[in-house]
């Protein structure tokens, strides 16, 4: 599938009805989520015939773009039940319920103010590759919330982790990556269109600097 053609088909796939701010959902656009798994697949192959864990998947759209990039299993999951019930419809209205599963959990453990790796979740679980866009980290409470996701993916991923962060992070991502025992390649510069969504939204849209980075576990030896 062409990159152009992908885009176009994410294009219908809906987003948040009432978004929750202090989630940070933000929708992952068309644009985004088609050049992740289309750039996954086509210069790695680490997408057709695989299975795919998508975290924090909101309302599906990365979940959906890997099934359609010919993951062999896809699992999704999020907090927000009102989200997962968006990202059904989508799943459904795609016709790709078959490929792709949709579970409610938190990753994150609250350790007295500090969000921390569930390890006893994690642990069980292992997939090919991992696809995420995490929250940010900017809301009270939600400090490290980013880095907590991403350690979550590397956990779970056999193979390689892609995911979306802050362009001002990437210095401290890769120390962080390099800790676990990964090598953290910066696939893109990009820009996250964020939409005037809430109330103490001043603009008609944002656009933040992301980098799509790719991690892999080090080999050894």
């Amino acid at each position: 599938m062409k990159l152009k053609q992908l885009e176009g088909y994410l294009g219908d796939v809906a987003a948040f009805s009432q978004p929750k701010v202090q989630l940070e959902q933000y929708p992952t656009t068309a644009h985004l989520a088609a050049r992740i798994l289309y750039t996954a697949e086509n210069s790695f192959g680490d997408i057709e015939g695989k299975s795919v864990v998508d975290l924090g998947c909101g309302c599906g759209v990365l979940s959906i773009a890997a099934a359609m990039m010919g993951a062999s299993s896809v699992v999704g999951f999020d907090i927000d039940k009102d989200a997962l019930d968006i990202a059904q419809d989508n799943i459904d209205s795609f016709e790709v319920g078959e490929i792709v599963e949709l579970i409610q959990a938190n990753i994150c453990l609250d350790q007295g103010g500090t969000l921390a790796l569930d390890d006893r979740l994690v642990a069980k679980l292992k997939f090919d590759t991992a696809i995420l866009n995490p929250p940010f980290g900017t809301k009270p409470g939600n400090k490290g919330i980013d880095t907590v996701f991403l350690q979550a993916a590397c956990a779970m991923a056999t193979g390689a982790v892609y995911s979306l962060h802050k362009t001002s992070t990437r210095e401290y991502l890769v120390k962080k990556a390099e800790s676990w025992g990964f090598e953290c390649e910066v696939l893109a510069e990009l820009k996250f269109d964020v939409p005037m969504m809430y109330k103490f939204h001043k603009k008609k849209a944002v656009d933040i600097n992301v980098d799509l980075l790719r991690l892999q576990r080090k080999h050894k030896g």
